[in-house]
C-alpha cells in the first residue's frame, strides 16, 4: 500500500471528525469481518495519534476510523516519555506513517491532577502519579505567574493547550529519528484538542 502524505492524512481526520460530530458514522463498515481478515497479514495506519487515556476520547471513534487506520498511543495527559517517543518512531519508520497528532482534550483530568498535586506539600504527593505530573508540571508552572491561578477553569484551559504544544515540541526536537523524518521524509507533527462538550477536534500548529 502506498504511503499517504501528511496533508491528505490530516484531511481524512478532519472529515472523520465532521462525520462523528454530525452523527453520520457507519459503524458496520469500521469493523467488518472482511477488513479484519485483510489486516491479519499486516497494517498500514495513515496517522499516529498520541492521545490521552481518558475514556471519553477514543481516537478511532472521534475520527470515525476503523480497524487498521490509526496507530494509537494513549497515556494520561498525552505526555511524551521515552516509551511514547519510541512508539511514534516505531510506527513512523515501520509503516511509513507521515502524520503524528498529539490529541489533548478539554477538562483534562491529568492537568487538574497536576494542579492539585502542586498544591500539596511534597511529602503528601502521590509517588506513581508523579511520573505523569512531572511531565505536565512545566505546562502548569509556566502559567501560574500570569494570574490564572485565581481562575481555575481558565488555567486548566490554557494548561491543556500548553501541554499539547510541549508534547508536540518534544516529538519534533527530542528524537533524532523523528527529526530526520520531518526534515527529509515529510513527517508532520501537529497538536489538536478535542472538545468534550461538542465533539469537535480543533487542530493547531499545522
Amino acid at each position: 500500500m502506498s504511503v499517504i502524505g501528511a496533508r491528505e492524512a490530516l484531511e481524512r481526520l478532519r472529515e472523520g471528525n465532521r462525520r462523528f460530530v454530525s452523527d453520520a458514522v457507519d459503524s458496520a463498515a469500521l469493523v467488518s469481518p472482511s477488513r479484519r481478515r485483510e489486516l491479519a497479514a499486516g497494517q498500514s495506519p495513515f496517522a499516529i495519534i498520541l492521545g490521552c487515556s481518558d475514556s471519553r476520547v477514543p481516537a478511532e471513534i472521534v475520527f470515525d476510523q476503523g480497524l487498521g487506520e490509526l496507530f494509537v498511543i494513549r497515556v494520561a495527559g498525552n505526555i511524551v516519555a521515552p516509551s511514547q517517543v519510541g512508539s511514534v518512531e516505531f510506527a513512523a519508520e515501520r509503516f511509513g506513517t507521515r502524520l503524528v497528532v498529539v490529541l489533548g482534550h478539554s477538562g483534562c483530568g491529568a492537568i487538574t491532577a497536576t494542579i492539585d498535586e502542586l498544591d500539596r506539600p511534597p511529602d503528601h504527593r502521590h509517588r506513581n502519579l508523579g511520573s505523569i505530573v512531572n511531565r505536565i508540571r512545566p505546562s502548569v508552572e509556566s502559567l501560574l505567574d500570569t494570574g490564572l491561578i485565581h481562575d481555575r477553569d481558565t488555567l486548566v484551559r490554557h494548561a491543556v493547550r500548553t501541554n499539547i504544544r510541549m508534547s508536540v515540541g518534544h516529538l519534533r526536537t527530542g528524537s533524532a529519528v523523528l527529526e530526520h523524518l520531518i526534515a527529509n521524509e515529510g513527517l508532520l507533527v501537529v497538536g489538536a484538542e478535542y472538545s468534550l462538550e461538542t465533539g469537535v477536534v480543533e487542530f493547531f500548529d499545522t
